[in-house]
This record gives structure tokens, sequence and C-alpha cells, in this order.
């Protein structure tokens, strides 16, 4: 059973498209749940939300009461979540569900409650400079935390839920993910997604405010790798023991 989280800002123009292409894409596959987080909305998602919810049984919708961030947005969702495992798309529509049961398929065989699959956008349906930009940061990342991660600042991941709530907090903690779950002795892998032009509504950021602003987290991020130490834990079982030690008897 899946937890899909969204946090959203302005995006009434791409909500319904996007519930409808999540129903699709896990209706055949498993029981499920939208959590829509909105992150004090001014457009008209108010006015929108009462046909949603006619609409589509699955979903649950969370407000801020004042605007926080898409990491803000995502801890609220997923502490509010139901079920064991999380979905993270953006809510602009430019992730596709479709993408959803290719990660899901993706799940180790055996339990893994440190484990995460992110995609990676290959063909990148953004402005040139948005791309370089991108590309920029997700290079300076790579090399900086060696997480072997190509993209992550893509939306679409899935986790267990427990890993998450488990992990040092921080705003923007989202786009470094992959590291902090390595570091917390875990297992990130990589996916190919497809990605979409964004055709209604505005995106949130400029060119390089991510690239930027992502520094100072960056830095932080290092220093909770360089003091991070995981080790090996394995646990006995009494054949394994060794025997307790007894007294000689006096003479």
């Amino acid at each position: 059973m899946l937890s899909v989280v969204i946090p959203v800002l302005n995006e009434a123009p791409n909500l319904r498209d996007l519930l409808q292409e999540i129903r699709q894409a896990l209706d055949a596959v498993m029981p499920f749940e939208i959590i829509l987080v909105d992150d004090a909305s001014t457009d008209n998602t108010d006015a929108l939300l009462p046909q949603l919810f006619d609409e589509f049984p699955q979903l649950r919708v969370l407000r801020h009461d004042r605007r926080s961030g898409q990491s803000a947005g995502l801890r609220t969702g997923i502490r509010a979540a139901r079920y064991e495992w999380i979905a993270t798309l953006d809510g602009d529509g430019q992730n596709d569900p479709a993408d959803l049961p290719k990660l899901w398929a993706a799940r180790p065989t055996e339990a893994a409650p440190c484990w995460m699959a992110i995609g990676h956008r290959l063909d990148r349906r953004d402005t040139g400079a948005k791309r370089f930009a991108s590309k920029f940061a997700n290079g300076l990342r790579r090399r900086a935390l060696r997480d072997d991660t190509p993209d992550t600042g893509c939306g679409i991941k899935i986790f267990p839920r427990e890993l998450f709530l488990q992990l040092p907090w921080f705003n923007h903690i989202h786009r470094f993910l992959p590291a902090l779950v390595r570091r917390a002795g875990g297992t990130s892998i990589s996916i190919p997604v497809g990605h979409r032009e964004r055709t209604r509504g505005q995106s949130k950021y400029g060119v390089w405010d991510r690239a930027w602003v992502g520094i100072w987290d960056l830095m932080g991020v290092m220093w909770l790798l360089r003091r991070n130490a995981v080790p090996h834990v394995e646990e006995l079982h009494a054949a394994q023991q060794s025997p307790p030690m007894v007294p000689h008897a006096a003479d």
C-alpha cells in the first residue's frame, strides 16, 4: 500500500489531470491514498477542492497556514500518511505518474527499511538555462557528497515512511535524500523516468535559486556525512554466544 505525497503551491490548473493520472497508474497495482499538501496557495485551489473530493475518494488534503516550502510540505504529508511506503511527486505535472509502478517494482525482494528509488530525468523538458543550472547543481552535489545520484532534484521518489522520519530533518532536505539515506547505511538507486513540459501555472523557482541557496545546505550535509559512523550490527544467538564463566568450587 502506498501514500502518494504531493506538495502544491498555486497549482490548481494541474491538479485534476495529475490526480487522474495517478489513479490510472495505480488503480490496478495496489491500494493507495493521495495526500495533497497545500502550502498556503492563493489561487483557486480552495474552490476546486470540493469537486476533487467528489471525484477522487483516495484524496486527502492538508493545508499550511503560511508558506513553508516544499520540504515542509513533504514532511507534513509523510507524517500524516497511513501507509508504510511513500511516493512523492511534484505538483506541476512535469513528473509522469505512469513511472510510479516502475519505481515500485524496483523494491528489494527482502525487507529493506533503508532503501529508496529516485527518478533520473534523461530528457529534461525545461528551458536551456534551467537545464544548465540543474546540471551544475547536480554535478556539484554529486562530487561533494559522492552519492552516485545524477538527478537529486527529481521529484518522483519511493521510500519507506519510517526511513524519512528517522532522517535528520532540515529545510530543503528533499534535494539531499539519496546522500542522507546512504549516510544512514542504506541504498538509493536511480531509475530513468519521463519528464514533461510545464503547460499550466508558473514555476516557483528562478533559474539559479536552487543552485545558490543549495550551497549552504550542501555544506551542512557535508558536515553531517563527515560526522557519521554507522557500524554493521549483527545479533548473536544463544548458540553463538560465549558460555558464562563458572567459578571453580573451593577445594
